[in-house]
């Protein structure tokens, strides 16, 4: 049997959610047939893309290789029974005027992070959706990453023993525009502070669903941050005056006294395995993980260093690590396994998780980074 389950796809002309949530989620699942739930059931998602643009939506359909329904009246969707998802991508600060008319027309939400630029109106989301008895949750991605999945693996069969510190680096030269040579890679609200850009607002919504679910609960925070490039070029090509962050230094302290220091910048050239990457250290051992790949080194492979800056480095510290083969049954597109659990979730009642009130203790996190850095101290991460 195959069930259809309509899906309003909102704001998907963007880089993000075109590429990761059109083409490689929902329009991957419909091509392959559905998604089998059980020997007798195929969920088949039946989407249609609202926004403001009909020509931008039109032509986002047609890069996904389907004939599929565009509408620019939101309201009169929403008022559709056949769509049951709403779905959206939009502007953060847009979000949400969306998801409070998707929560009164009944549908059960999903949406890109972070849900808003502030914890009370995350909070107020995540309550107001939990009220109407609607289904809800928010993109979490990077949980279903390879490299990820690996080490969640080394977790489980113990390899670490007692985990006690983690380092990581994300960030990437995010061009300025100013030379005319190299655009920018990023749109220009993201370095713009009234129209809810900053790098806090929109990495430590991602550093704090893996750290919870990855290493620990956070429960303090010390961070800085800092614009480093004050000037920048629009899409019109128009200097303007960058006014949030673009890099920031963090220190977490994580249940069972672990301690985390995270790097996040777009003002930082890359000499690593990837644009992030973690090193978690332990009493067993150690694992550094990237995007897709792992690596270990347990104690008994473990070099025995002498310091003496007078003589060239005999050691080979990279030789002493191995890497964690993949998965034989390979790995799928992140951003499609959450979407797949959100189906199964909405047609099938299976848990889900990673819903709107996790989303907003991510909201709290890039809160709290931003006082401490304006206050200069340590805060408390405080249950929800």
């Amino acid at each position: 049997m195959i069930q259809k389950i309509g899906i309003i796809m909102n704001g998907v002309t963007g880089r993000m959610g075109a590429n990761q949530h059109l083409v490689r989620s929902i329009a991957a699942i419909i091509k392959e047939g559905g998604l089998r739930v059980s020997p007798d059931l195929v969920l088949l998602p039946d989407p249609i893309l609202t926004g403001r643009n009909e020509a931008k939506l039109r032509e986002c359909a047609a890069r996904a290789g389907l004939d599929l329904p565009v509408s620019t009246d939101l309201d009169a969707v929403l008022a559709n029974p056949a769509y049951a998802i709403f779905f959206d991508a939009s502007l953060t600060q847009l979000r949400g005027g969306f998801v409070e008319r998707a929560v009164a027309a009944g549908k059960a939400i999903y949406c890109e992070k972070p849900t808003a630029t502030h914890l009370a109106e995350a909070q107020r989301l995540a309550e107001l959706a939990t009220r109407a008895g609607v289904k809800h949750g928010a993109v979490q991605d990077k949980l279903w990453l390879p490299g990820i999945l690996k080490y969640q693996a080394l977790r489980e069969a113990g390899f670490f023993g007692k985990i006690l510190s983690v380092r990581g680096e994300f960030g990437y030269w995010v061009f300025s525009g100013e030379d005319g040579n190299q655009p920018p890679q990023r749109p220009s609200w993201n370095y713009r502070q009234d129209a809810g850009g900053g790098i806090m607002v929109d990495m430590f919504c991602h550093w704090r669903y893996l750290l919870d679910n990855l290493f620990g609960p956070v429960q303090r925070v010390s961070a800085i941050g800092a614009t480093h490039v004050p000037g920048r070029v629009d899409e019109q090509g128009q200097r303007y005056a960058a006014t949030a962050d673009d890099a920031a230094y963090a220190t977490f302290e994580l249940e069972g006294g672990i301690i985390c220091q995270m790097n996040s910048s777009w003002c930082v050239r890359v000499r690593r395995d990837d644009l992030v990457t973690f090193q978690v250290d332990g009493t067993e051992g150690s694992a550094v993980f990237g995007l897709r790949k792992c690596y270990t080194q347990s104690r008994r492979q473990t070099p025995r260093p002498v310091w003496n800056p007078d003589l060239v480095q005999p050691v080979d510290f990279l030789a002493h690590w191995q890497e964690v083969p993949d998965a034989p049954e390979g790995y799928g597109n992140a951003f499609r396994m959450q979407w797949e659990r959100f189906l199964r979730h909405v047609a099938c009642g299976e848990p889900f998780p990673w819903n709107l009130g996790e989303a907003a203790k991510g909201v709290q996190l890039a809160e709290l980074g931003l006082q401490s850095w304006r206050e200069r101290r340590w805060l408390e991460v405080g249950a929800l």
